[in-house]
């Protein structure tokens, strides 16, 4: 199961970037690139312990869907959700916040295992780990814009 360890650095409190990184109109707006937008359970506001949401998403050129659920809350410092349902096998995505210095370190640990076995092993060494990545890091760095420009 790939794990992808993302960290980035915002001039900005701990609170507000918490608060963004849960908010379901911050997350479209810096997921852009691959037009995501929430089609079920919580769709607007500030997403908490036991929501739900539905994503549909363009990703790799095919348009798809994505259900998870919150599973922890612990404000400001952590939060956790997983895959209820969507193309993986699973995934766990762990968005912590560290006060470091005059702002915070907002860390993304995101954890999946691909469908199809042996050949969900190779999509994520030729394409698929690095394509998460990618998309981690975006978000995270749009997030920053935004959280600084505040």
């Amino acid at each position: 199961m790939p794990l992808i360890e993302h960290r980035e650095f915002v001039q900005a409190p701990i609170e507000r970037c918490f608060d963004l990184a849960r908010d379901v109109e911050t997350h479209t707006r810096t997921t852009g690139k691959t037009q995501e937008k929430a089609v079920g359970g919580v769709t607007m506001g500030l997403l908490q312990a036991g929501d739900v949401v539905t994503w549909e998403a363009v990703h790799l050129g095919v348009r798809q869907r994505l259900t998870a659920k919150v599973t922890v809350m612990n404000r400001p410092y952590s939060f956790e959700d997983i895959m209820v349902k969507g193309a993986f096998h699973s995934f766990h995505h762990i968005h912590e916040f560290i006060e470091q210095g005059n702002g915070t370190v907002m860390i993304d640990r995101f954890q999946y295992r691909s469908p199809f076995g042996p050949i969900g092993v190779i999509a994520d060494k030729l394409f698929l780990e690095s394509y998460m990545r990618k998309f981690l890091v975006n978000r995270a760095k749009a997030l920053k814009e935004i959280a600084e420009s505040m």
